[in-house]
């Protein structure tokens, strides 16, 4: 489609005309409006990773026509200013424009694994508690109303819920009131009461919540939703409430990931105009496209799901309610809250019976969440006698210490360099993405595996891993990550930020050109292994403990279960521990969502184990920055901490 426009020479007013190419969109906004928040306003994606700082440069438009004023900026090269481009979020219309936008990296969608119909999924891990749920569908048959018998609807189904399933009171909202009379004389005042009982046990219950009300006997089947909401991910399964089975799931990109991809980015997005607001239409509209997509491939409607336990780091939650998240990032870091009240699905925009409730988990303070109480309950650290070091492995670095006796939390900002920002070919795990590398030390020359077997386009985090660990046991870089430019091989050399080592040659790559990683790439993942080895570091030696004394080291979150050990353990992200300590847990955020939904006993676990955690604030303690300091090399600067890697480099 070919763009005919008339452009005005000069503005003469305080409102100026943007036209984006190649989609035609027109638009007109203030004069000083930045190219990202005018190019939102005219619906068109642009991708913030870095929440529009202007730190990650992936925000390239070329200005074809029309005067802006950029700020200077290290992310464009001087043949690229020269050439027109601008960084959308760095640059301000001062005047009628016309703009190209590239193509936009694509947020592809996750590989999920798991399939549904004959391969069902079975409880994860077997519970010790009998499959007690919060909602409830019970049958009631009530007398009908007559001149010797004027009861109100509401009051008559309140007694016959007494006489008949023994409940001492019910409580209701408005929505369901005005559809109760006219259900039950369709009904022939046969009617099945959705219930909500709350996380008491059922002698000490108050009263119900009447959260629906249906015609006839409906008690068969009810539903329910375990939802993670990750930085990167969303993961939703749902579930019969009845048996306990997940009869399917999915999972999604975190649809914020385009407005920045760690919290403190997205936090600095939700302070710019309507920010907050587009943050939360983002992970609704991941969530709620994920539910229609369970919904349609099992034949139920969304209506019928009656609750969601939700859970997810303090940022994502708070994003989720539309709170807003400024003064996480603020000393002294406090949320709006940290244990929400149950909430109906209308008033967050879940695409559920509007009525269904919302439990969000609790968490501990502004940088461990609920995502951090889930994965303590599912990993049953919190009843063992074991010392356990429970580690989330994500673009946070959340980990918690301790037994059953007592639980002590910390997080630190690993950044998302393992999730495939920061890196110049770093991208997530997806078709394409290098996942694992070998480098024979004899030339120097490396193979590798590609997820999907297509031709690579970029390295995900285990890839990164993979490759620093392999770097360094060869001698392609040195313990601070210099890369050797004066070995017998083609492969290192000299790029336009410094030294590089090619993994993989621009004919055998599906993007055009050669596959790199620079010394700045290995500083920052360097930068990332140290931040999370300094956290734990310091939370096991808070208490007067060793690494060493670690009983067992349980992994958690979507990218942990990918980490391979021997090859952390080189890089100096993981203590230097027997590899029998080392246990994969896979997503225990979503887990721990699935157990509180289940058991009502469960959720009265986790909201005991977020009030007898206590939580380590890394940023005011000295001892972080030195032992991060410490752990800005490969794999260590104290090396007798490293035994087994110390061995493998003198061989």
């Amino acid at each position: 489609m070919r763009v005919v426009c008339c452009v005005r020479s000069s503005t003469i007013s305080d409102k100026c005309i943007v036209i984006f190419k190649p989609s035609g969109k027109v638009i007109e906004v203030e004069v000083g409006t930045l190219l990202s928040d005018a190019a939102t306003q005219a619906g068109i994606d642009l991708n913030l990773p870095c929440g529009g700082q202007g730190r990650c440069g992936r925000c390239k438009l070329l200005v074809e026509h029309g005067p802006v004023s950029r700020r200077p900026s290290a992310k464009l090269s001087p043949a690229e200013e020269e050439e027109g481009y601008a960084l959308a979020c760095q640059t301000v219309v001062k005047g009628d424009v016309i703009l190209f936008v590239p193509e936009q990296e694509k947020i592809e969608r996750r590989i999920v694994e798991e399939a549904k119909g004959a391969e069902r999924i079975a409880l994860p891990l077997e519970l010790e508690w009998p499959i007690d749920p919060s909602i409830g569908k019970f049958f009631v048959t009530i007398e009908p109303p007559s001149l010797e018998d004027n009861t109100s609807d509401f009051d008559r189904l309140r007694r016959e819920l007494k006489a008949q399933h023994n409940f001492p009171d019910l409580t209701t909202s408005l929505p369901v009131l005005k559809k109760l009379a006219t259900t039950l004389r369709d009904a022939n005042w046969q009617v099945t009461a959705v219930l909500e009982m709350g996380d008491s046990e059922p002698a000490n219950n108050c009263g119900p919540y009447l959260i629906n009300i249906l015609p006839g006997d409906q008690t068969t089947q009810s539903f329910g939703l375990a939802i993670d909401i990750g930085t990167t991910t969303n993961v939703v399964y749902l579930v019969d409430l009845s048996s306990g089975q997940v009869i399917d799931r999915a999972s999604e990109y975190n649809g914020q990931i385009s407005c920045g991809e760690d919290i403190i980015s997205r936090i600095i997005y939700s302070q710019k105009g309507d920010g907050l607001a587009h943050l939360q239409r983002l992970v609704l509209k991941t969530l709620n496209g994920l539910i229609d997509e369970l919904s349609g491939r099992n034949d139920i409607r969304p209506q019928e799901i009656n609750k969601a336990t939700v859970a997810g780091n303090t940022t994502m939650i708070q994003l989720f309610l539309g709170l807003n998240p400024k003064y996480i990032r603020e000393e002294p870091y406090i949320p709006t809250i940290s244990h929400p009240p149950p909430m109906t699905a209308e008033e967050v925009g879940l695409n559920i019976n509007p009525q269904g409730i919302v439990d969000c988990l609790p968490g501990v303070g502004a940088y461990v969440g609920a995502d951090i109480t889930a994965g303590v309950l599912s990993s049953g650290m919190y009843k063992t006698d074991a010392l356990t070091l429970f580690m989330d492995v994500g673009t946070n670095g959340e980990m918690v210490l301790g037994n059953a006796d007592w639980l002590l939390a910390c997080a630190c900002s690993a950044g998302p360099a393992f999730e495939g920002s920061g890196v110049r070919y770093g991208m997530r795990a997806t078709a394409g993405a290098i996942e694992e590398i070998w480098i024979n030390p004899d030339g120097y020359e490396p193979t590798y595996r590609v997820i999907g077997n297509v031709p690579p386009r970029g390295i995900c985090g285990s890839g990164m891993i993979s490759l620093l660990a392999e770097m360094f046991i060869t001698g392609v870089i040195d313990k601070s990550g210099k890369i050797h430019r004066d070995l017998p091989t083609p492969r290192t050399r000299v790029g336009d930020h410094g030294g590089e080592y090619v993994v993989a040659w621009a004919a055998e790559t599906g993007i055009g050109h050669d596959i790199v990683i620079t010394e700045v790439d290995i500083e920052n993942l360097i930068r990332t292994k140290a931040a999370i080895y300094a956290g734990f570091s310091v939370l096991v030696h808070s208490v007067g403990l060793e690494l060493a004394d670690i009983e067992q080291f349980l992994i958690g979150g979507a990218f942990g279960q990918y980490i391979n050990i021997e090859k952390a353990i080189q890089i100096g992200l993981l203590p230097d521990l027997p590899w029998e300590r080392f246990k994969y847990l896979g997503n225990t955020s979503v887990l721990g969502a699935y157990y509180s939904l289940l058991s009502r006993a469960l959720r009265r676990e986790v909201a005991e184990i977020a009030s007898k955690m206590t939580y380590l604030e890394l940023s005011a303690d000295n001892r972080f920055m030195d032992q991060f300091m410490s752990a800005l090399f490969l794999p260590h600067t104290d090396t007798t901490s490293f035994p087994s890697v110390m061995r493998l480099l003198e061989r």
